[in-house]
């Protein structure tokens, strides 16, 4: 170990590591969003992980306006704005919309961002209803590909088809 705590490693215990590594088991499939408004500002990025349970999203967000906000995939891989190319809510079961509907929800239906003061929001969650193995009809990674829009206002998880989340005022497409 050095004086500031850090360790040091040989070239050859590096490689060893490398390769090991690569022998392993085969790596999760993974995706990204880089979030942006119409205007092009970066609001920040959201990191997709498959595992058996589902796919880990892990947002960090930036620069949006207070409030509660809605938070969806959609299901179309396009931000043009004002992001209506996005489509509607990713929702390959053909389920009503809303978590409180007893016939809800897609599974393009997230729960509200809380977005503070200063814009900042850190999100982690599981979303059992889709996956990023392409070929299934679960797949954020399908022909089309898809996309998060976040909502100039709150998604009541009722009214069917989209909540009553307002307009988009955000949006980044689903890649590998």
């Amino acid at each position: 170990m050095l004086k500031d705590g850090r360790f040091r490693t040989s070239l050859g215990a590096l490689i060893l590591y490398q390769s090991l590594s690569l022998s392993g088991p085969a790596m999760a499939q993974s995706a990204y969003a880089e979030i942006a408004s119409a205007e092009g500002t970066s609001h920040g990025r959201i990191d997709l992980i498959e595992t058996s349970r589902g796919v880990l999203l892990r947002a960090q967000l930036y620069g949006l306006p207070a409030g509660p906000r809605g938070f969806h995939i959609h299901e179309v891989g396009r931000c043009e704005p004002p992001f209506q190319s996005a489509g509607g809510h990713f929702n390959p079961s053909g389920a009503r919309h809303g978590f409180l509907s007893s016939a809800g929800g897609h599974a393009g239906d997230l729960p509200n961002l809380s977005v503070p003061e200063g814009g900042a929001v850190t999100v982690e969650l599981i979303l059992p209803g889709v996956t990023l193995k392409e070929g299934e009809p679960e797949s954020l990674l399908d022909a089309e590909g898809t996309a998060f829009i976040i909502h100039s206002g709150a998604d009541d998880y009722r009214s069917d088809p989209a909540g009553n989340a307002g307009g988009r005022i955000a949006c980044g497409v689903i890649r590998q």
